[in-house]
């Protein structure tokens, strides 16, 4: 049966029925950081917190290097931070040439 019931309201809701957003209104909201109930000074400060990555020091550039696979696997094998000691490897290099 493809038929669409004849007997089905339409439901719609016209936005413009949505009481309006008072100050009052929002006088009386609760400020919650996850499910701790906090203070409105609290609850800004932590929305302006930024989000995301930290910012980075600004002094490194981003680049494309090709290394041999047992000189790149000999790094990443000891760990998180490879990439530092491996910076930390070449300034020590260049520091003796």
């Amino acid at each position: 049966m493809n038929v669409k019931s004849q007997n089905s309201p339409k439901i719609w809701v016209d936005p413009d029925d949505a009481p309006e957003l008072t100050d009052e209104f929002f006088e009386r909201g609760v400020w919650r950081i996850g499910d701790k109930i906090v203070s409105r000074d609290e609850a800004q400060a932590e929305a302006g917190k930024r989000r995301g990555r930290p910012a980075g020091s600004g002094t490194k550039i981003s680049t494309t290097i090709r290394f041999d696979a047992e000189v790149l696997a000999a790094f990443k094998s000891t760990g998180a931070g490879w990439q530092t000691r491996m910076n930390d490897a070449l300034k020590e290099w260049l520091s003796s040439h």
